[in-house]
């Protein structure tokens, strides 16, 4: 049977109908799929221009940076999204983290994974080591899992890239960066950080891919990029589900 010969995902994404109503999770349509064919095409398969490094929305296709990438360069070296925080794709997001509905992490990574196959600037090769942006103990035993590695385990094995959950530890809880001002993020998570004792070799010299759920200021992902890199990763990219647009 050709059901033995499928992953665990692809089993998983085969399951969402079952686990979740009938009908599509972005607009309520009756639909066997979790999203319907105009949902998906409206909200994931328009290819947005985006700066390479940040994934912020680009007005001029051939710019390829963004300003504010350009006047202050970020750790990470690029990153794909597959979709804008918008309505009503945000409520899809809430439902994960919030919600703890872990049935769509699955959805997420396969729309991911798309994305990062028709990124225009995919030239990039794939990332050698994926891990997901830790959250602190307190938060983690609070929330009972991580939205971003519940992503990251169906996304390593689309990918065929080896997850490493525990390459990059959180050294302290620290205050949620949407509670704060612009201004006090970056020191909210100055030396948040650190690499697993456990992977110090394997880091230097790889191309290492981190997941998240949401990018807004990239503030977190530039602090873990730069503990990558201060550990000797050679390259460090960002996949991340949805990117919220500039206010």
């Amino acid at each position: 049977m050709l059901s033995q010969y499928l992953t665990w995902p692809q089993r998983w994404l085969r399951c969402l109908p079952h686990l979740v109503p009938s009908s599509c999770a972005l607009c309520g349509a009756a639909h066997d799929a979790a999203i319907c064919g105009p949902c998906h095409q409206q909200y994931f398969k328009t290819i947005r221009q985006r700066c390479r490094q940040c994934a912020a929305a680009l007005s001029d296709a051939a710019a390829g940076t963004c300003g504010a990438c350009l006047a202050q360069p970020p750790a990470f070296d690029a990153t794909v999204v597959a979709a804008d925080y918008l309505p009503p794709v945000d409520q899809l997001v809430l439902a994960l983290k919030f919600g703890s509905r872990l049935a769509l992490a699955p959805l997420f990574a396969q729309l991911l994974r798309d994305a990062l196959l028709q990124n225009p600037s995919g030239a990039a090769p794939l990332p050698e080591l994926l891990t997901a942006v830790p959250l602190g103990p307190h938060r983690l035993q609070e929330r009972g899992f991580n939205q971003a590695l519940e992503i990251a385990k169906p996304l390593s094995h689309l990918l065929g890239v080896t997850l490493a959950p525990r390459l990059v530890l959180r050294l302290r809880d620290t205050q949620a960066q949407s509670q704060l001002h612009l201004r006090d993020r970056h020191d909210n998570l100055r030396q948040a950080f650190t690499v697993s004792q456990e992977f110090l070799t394997t880091v230097r010299g790889r191309h290492i891919g981190v997941v998240d759920d949401v990018i807004t200021t990239g503030e977190t992902l530039h602090e873990l990029a730069t503990t990558l890199k201060r550990f000797g990763a050679a390259r460090v990219s960002n996949l991340v589900f949805a990117r919220t647009l500039p206010k």
